[in-house]
C-alpha cells in the first residue's frame, strides 16, 4: 500500500507534483516551505516548514521534490540528498497519461508528467523529471537530478548526464552524449556531443560562454 505524501516546495512545479499525485489517487497531507503560497494552500494544506516533518514517522510517509525550473537542478539535487540523508524516500510519481514502455526503469523520485512518452529501454536516474509531453525514445540513458523539460525530444540511445537541463522544446539527435551538469537552451537542436558543463543553444546546437 503506498504511504500518504508531503509535497516539498508550493510553487508552479509543486502543482503540477500536487495534479499528478491526485490523478494517481494518492493520498497528499500538504506541503511544506519556507512560507505560505496562496495558491498552493488552496488546493492543499500547508503544514509549515521542513520542521513540520519531524511530525511524521519517515518510515510512514513518502516525499515529493516540488522543486522544478532550469536555475533549480542544483538546489533540487539538495533538497533530494538533504533528505534522503534524514531518512526519507521520495515518491516515484507516473501521471496516469503518460505513456511507459514494460522495460523502462525509473529509480526512486523519478517524476513523469502528463503526457510524456517513454519507450522500452529508458533508463531513469534518482530524482529525474520528464516534463509534461516531452518524449523519451528506445534505449535513452539519463542521469539523475536531470530534467527533461517541456515537449522536449530525445531521439533513441540518447545519453544525458547528471544535472543537465533539456531545455522546452528541444530536440537531440540519435546517439548523442550530453555530459552532467550541462544546459541544452530552449527549442535547440543538438547534432554532436555536449562535454560536462557545457551551454548549447540553436539550430544546430552550438556552445554558449557561460
Amino acid at each position: 500500500m503506498n504511504a500518504p505524501v508531503i509535497i516539498l516546495g508550493g510553487g508552479g512545479h509543486a502543482r503540477v507534483i500536487l495534479d499528478a499525485l491526485l490523478c494517481m489517487r494518492r493520498e497528499v497531507l500538504g506541503y511544506v516551505g519556507p512560507e505560505l503560497d496562496q495558491t498552493m494552500s488552496s488546493l492543499t494544506p500547508y503544514l509549515g516548514g521542513d520542521e513540520a516533518l519531524d511530525r511524521y514517522p519517515k518510515g510512514e510517509v513518502e516525499l515529493a521534490n516540488g522543486l522544478g525550473s532550469v536555475s533549480a537542478v542544483g538546489r533540487r539535487a539538495e533538497i533530494y540528498d538533504a533528505f534522503k540523508r534524514q531518512g526519507f524516500r521520495f515518491a516515484t510519481i507516473i501521471h496516469p497519461s503518460a505513456v511507459i514502455a514494460k522495460e523502462v526503469r525509473l529509480d526512486e523520485g523519478c517524476q513523469v508528467m502528463a503526457g510524456a512518452v517513454l519507450q522500452p529501454g529508458v533508463r531513469c536516474g534518482e530524482n529525474v523529471i520528464i516534463n509534461t509531453r516531452s518524449g523519451v525514445d528506445h534505449d535513452c540513458m539519463i542521469g539523475a537530478h536531470a530534467h527533461i523539460s517541456i515537449g522536449a525530444t530525445l531521439s533513441g540511445s540518447v545519453k544525458v548526464g547528471e544535472y543537465t537541463h533539456i531545455g522546452a522544446g528541444s530536440t537531440v539527435i540519435q546517439g548523442i552524449v550530453i555530459g552532467d551538469r550541462c544546459l541544452v537552451a530552449a527549442g535547440a537542436v543538438v547534432i554532436r556531443d555536449v562535454a560536462d558543463e557545457v551551454t548549447v543553444a540553436g539550430v544546430p546546437a552550438r556552445k554558449l560562454m557561460r
